[in-house]
């Protein structure tokens, strides 16, 4: 399968590659390779040409198993086609699809094979029927041979035609290969054409047809960021509305809800309005998130209860776990089963134990906390000097009073509490008090000294 991304996408106003464009926060180019990888397709080569070291980098990090194609100068598609000759002249069949189309469905690309096959021809292609057929290249029947004419070539009678052409196409490699080179740029764009190796196809004597797609949805074009967002919301309320028929997911205002193409939901799962699930997050059967919650890369273990206005990045929440509201974890953080992070809490790179707290107010980064352990209102844990970020060690069934400064790097032994208002310089041995506070001192009569007298006149 071979699919074509050199285009620069000039409408897009952007110097990202079109392909490279995110859709729920994924390339557009990763939606069709998905397909592809889904139908069960495993020989697969992407054309690149614009951005192109952009577009491969991606495909070395997510599809390193897919070949590459380079097209230098972009001189249409048929020229891209041709330039990919070594790759596609050993396969008995060629399936060429548009890296722009992210809606494509491994059911169509499946059902289009099979029509390929069952009626043996020569060189396929899949057509559907568009109110609007601006933009698109036009399928014309003329008796039993088929042809697809630019738009910008058409006359006007063929632009009235609602039969378009998607881009996507099934070539005998056989046939492909005796046609390419008579490919011409004859044409208002000068560039060479892949839809003219259909006729060319044809003139030979192989079977070509049109296999029409039953809806247009799938082959949405992306030409600029208005279609883009288009696309992205077909996409969107697709993946939710799976998850919601096949996972029992409960959503109550699913076309607020964001779910991107590679998060898993379990079964069960409880959905506010306004959530956003990116990357590669997992959530686990019987979660709870509530509101405005936003995850991205993240695991939420069986049970959990994110009750709303959450932000976790490559972070985990275990089993039985609460977070929020207004809370944050980044860098790897991690609550255990029934450990707590509540209002105002943000948790970086720091693992909070089981049965432990953060209930309000509190910064823990570069920390591990044990079990049972309960973090006063205001406690920071100061780990950064200035130069480097210190770890902090908080033991198992300790109290530490609100406001409390722990100064990295430091340990904190097991059954330990620390006074309210203290700044920890030092470890805190199993089952003592640590204090590091100034001693209280009152001076009398302060306020009459400083504040003036009222003024008593008028």
């Amino acid at each position: 399968m071979l699919f074509m991304a050199a285009g620069k996408g000039t409408r897009m106003r952007s110097k990202t590659p079109k392909v490279m464009h995110l859709m729920l926060e994924e390339p557009i180019i990763y939606y069709p390779l998905s397909a592809a990888r889904e139908a069960g397709f495993c020989d697969l080569a992407v054309i690149v040409g614009f951005g192109g070291d952009q577009v491969v980098g991606w495909l070395n990090d997510n599809f390193p198993d897919v070949s590459v194609v380079w097209q230098k100068e972009q001189r249409g598609t048929g020229h891209a086609v041709k330039l990919a000759r070594d790759w596609w002249r050993s396969f008995e069949n060629v399936i060429v699809l548009s890296g722009d189309a992210p809606l494509i469905t491994p059911d169509t690309l499946l059902f289009f094979t099979e029509m390929h096959e069952k009626q043996n021809n020569a060189c396929s292609f899949l057509s559907f029927d568009l109110d609007d057929p601006t933009g698109y290249g036009r399928v014309v029947h003329d008796g039993e041979k088929v042809f697809v004419v630019e738009h910008k070539d058409a006359t006007e009678a063929q632009r009235m035609i609602k039969e378009v052409n998607s881009g996507m196409y099934i070539f005998r490699t056989e046939a492909l290969a005796a046609v390419i080179d008579k490919i011409t740029c004859n044409n208002a764009q000068n560039e060479y054409y892949l839809p003219d190796a259909v006729d060319l196809i044809q003139n030979d004597g192989g079977m070509v047809a049109a296999v029409k797609a039953s809806g247009a949805d799938e082959f949405l074009g992306i030409n600029d960021q208005v279609q883009l967002a288009d696309a992205a919301a077909v996409m969107r309320a697709r993946i939710v509305r799976r998850l919601m028929y096949e996972n029992g997911m409960q959503c109550m205002d699913p076309a607020s809800v964001w779910i991107g193409p590679r998060v898993v939901v379990g079964h069960d799962v409880v959905i506010h309005p306004n959530v956003q699930l990116w990357g590669k997050t997992v959530v686990e059967d019987g979660a709870f998130i509530g509101s405005f919650t936003v995850l991205r890369n993240s695991v939420v273990h069986a049970l959990a209860n994110l009750k709303g206005s959450v932000r976790l990045n490559d972070s985990t929440v275990g089993p039985r776990a609460s977070a929020g509201p207004f809370s944050f974890m980044r860098e790897h953080g991690e609550l255990l089963e029934n450990a707590h992070m509540g209002r105002f809490v943000e948790i970086k790179k720091s693992k909070v134990g089981k049965d432990s707290k953060v209930p309000h107010l509190s910064y823990i980064g570069d920390a591990e906390i044990g079990e049972g352990t309960n973090i006063g209102a205001g406690t920071i844990t100061c780990n950064y000097d200035g130069v480097r970020k210190n770890p902090t060690k908080i033991g198992k069934n300790c109290y530490v009073g609100s406001d409390t400064m722990i100064v990295a790097p430091v340990c904190i032994g097991d059954e330990v509490s620390t006074a309210a208002g203290s700044v920890i310089t030092n470890d805190i041995p199993d089952g003592a008090l640590g204090v590091g506070r100034a001693k209280q001192r009152n001076i009398e009569g302060w306020t009459a000294t400083r504040r003036p007298k009222p003024d008593k006149q008028g």
